[in-house]
This record gives structure tokens, sequence and C-alpha cells, in this order.
């Protein structure tokens, strides 16, 4: 069984690579995902979620900054970078280059999440795409 920590690493792996379906392995079946709204429960709708941030930013690339660790959770500040290709709530694709950072914490049962608790910074991201003006 790999650790939590080589867990997450391949699935950054395989993230980075495209291979959503790799990514999504990372994941119980009965994954339960808080911060992005809606709240997710179990590996369809967050399969739904991230095919939705793949369709328009994709693919994606993720930098992990810090990663701790504590007993089964473990904490990543990230960074998630694309360029904005396809629609996203609302917004037809703009071409432009984005980088999203945010902070994860997730919980594992051997080498599976569990649980996930994330804040991005999704109002910047909205201004990095014209969705919104940049706060004066």
């Amino acid at each position: 069984m790999a650790t939590p920590q080589d867990a997450l690493s391949t699935a950054r792996d395989r993230w980075n690579a495209g291979d959503l379906d790799g990514y999504l392995r990372l994941y119980d079946d009965a994954i339960r995902l808080h911060g992005y709204s809606p709240e997710s429960l179990g590996k369809a709708e967050v399969r739904g979620f991230y095919e939705g941030i793949f369709a328009a930013f994709g693919p994606p690339t993720l930098e992990f900054h810090e990663v701790l660790t504590d007993g089964d959770a473990v904490t990543v500040r990230f960074t998630m970078s694309g360029t904005h290709v396809g629609e996203f709530m609302g917004v037809p694709a703009t071409g432009r280059d984005v980088a999203v950072p945010g902070i994860t914490i997730l919980h594992f049962r051997g080498d599976t999440v569990v649980e996930r608790f994330s804040q991005a910074d999704m109002l910047g991201l909205l201004v990095q795409i014209g969705a919104v003006p940049a706060p004066a």
C-alpha cells in the first residue's frame, strides 16, 4: 500500500499528464468534496466537477508548494494553471492563461481520499478570465 503522500504525488503526475481517470483513482467511491459549490458526494459528482475544469482549462497543471502530513490527513498548498480554452461558469473561452492558488486538506483511508476540504481563489480566477472586474 502506498503512503498518502505517494498516492497524492502519483495523482498529481496523472493530472499533469492530462489523465483524469488516473487522477481520480486517488478518490474513494464515496468521496466527499467540500469547498466547491455544490458540495460533491461520490466519485461520479467529483468526476463531473473535474471534467468541467479539464474542459475549461485543459488540461490544467498542478504545482505543489507545500505538503504537510499529520496521520491520515495531508494538507497541500497548490497552484492550478491552465489556459481558458472552454466555457467556464457561463464565460466563453478567452484564451487567457490563468493561475489559481489554493489550499486543500485530504483525509485518507489507506491510499485513497475519503474526504477533502478545499479553498481556491475562485474570485481571482473569474477576474483572470474577465468575468468580473478586478477589485479597485
